[in-house]
């Protein structure tokens, strides 16, 4: 498949200067936590878009920030968190006493995933054979146990703005999809949208929460912004192309999933058996099995909480099974 990175942006590890004031942090290869994040700057102002899974890895992106706008970035007052990842919100502490903005959905999911119970996921490892071996490859690169978690200060329902000096920063709920809260940070100064992880780019999407039409609507309207370049929460900075092939993906699975719903299959059957060789190039291929039980529940109108547990204990044997 045809690298969908934006060229003029190398996919390296580190702080990188989209123009005029806008930055994006990435870091490779995207996979579990490595997620991205973003800066916006208009004279003295600045807005964070995402801290990051733990408190070194955001100190170290905020010292980078720190280096390149140092009026700026010297202390942020405004943050906002796209969803409520630990990825993408963990590290709220190292920015003291900024406003921190979320959806209201988000906020409430954060209060329900603290640091501590991937920490303790991670404590159990040792004993849990394959799954705890697959935990500790997504998660164990992570210091979770000293994370103190700071929640939004400021939460909204549908759309909020907010200036930073002369530029506008729109953010757009365009959830649940991924999760809940899922929020788009729009700068149309800059050509630029800050998506969270509505974008993967070169890795599976993961679809913990649905339904899938909302996540195609949400591609739908970044397609409709006039935008040219597009920091995904995962993968290499991207632009329409990397939309596209996202939205294709969803449309892809939500087809395949409802033939074998209505054949009778599993969802686990059904995730094993749809043809994913047109992404074989993308990373954590496994994740098809959370996308496929989250489509079955889409399917058949349950209301049902699923087992992260079992779902994890699915990727493991899946990623085992492709090694």
């Amino acid at each position: 498949m045809t690298s969908l990175g934006l060229g003029k942006f190398a996919y390296t590890k580190g702080l990188h200067d989209l123009g005029n004031g806008a930055y994006a942090w990435l870091q490779p290869d995207g996979g579990w936590g490595w997620s991205n994040a973003g800066l916006i700057v208009d004279g003295d102002e600045s807005l964070l878009v995402d801290t990051l899974f733990d408190v070194p890895h955001t100190r170290a992106m905020l010292e980078a920030m720190r280096g390149a706008e140092p009026k700026a970035a010297a202390a942020i007052k405004t943050l906002v968190n796209t969803h409520h990842n630990g990825d993408h919100c963990y590290g709220n502490e190292c920015c003291e006493g900024a406003e921190i903005i979320a959806h209201k959905l988000a906020a409430e999911a954060m209060r329900h995933e603290p640091p501590s119970m991937l920490a303790g996921f991670l404590d159990m490892a040792p004993e849990l054979g394959e799954l705890g071996d697959y935990l500790t490859k997504c998660f164990g690169a992570f210091d979770f146990k000293n994370v103190r978690q700071v929640l939004p200060t400021l939460t909204f329902e549908k759309e909020m703005t907010r200036q930073v000096g002369a530029k506008t920063v729109k953010l757009m709920h365009v959830g649940p999809a991924h999760t809940p809260g899922d929020v788009l940070a729009f700068v149309p100064e800059d050509k630029t949208v800050f998506t969270g992880d509505i974008l993967f780019i070169e890795g599976h999407p993961i679809m913990w929460e649905g339904p899938v039409g909302n996540w195609i609507d949400a591609c739908d309207k970044i397609m409709a912004m006039d935008v040219e370049t597009v920091v995904p929460g995962h993968g290499p900075i991207t632009d329409k192309r990397g939309v596209a092939a996202l939205r294709e993906y969803l449309v892809y699975i939500q087809k395949e999933a409802r033939k074998r719903y209505d054949a009778g299959l599993s969802a686990f059957e059904a995730a094993k058996d749809i043809d994913m060789s047109d992404y074989d190039s993308w990373g954590d291929g496994e994740r098809i099995a959370v996308n496929v039980a989250t489509l079955y529940r889409e399917f058949s109108g349950s209301d049902e909480t699923p087992d992260a547990a079992t779902l994890f204990g699915q990727m493991a044997e899946l990623a085992k099974r492709k090694a």
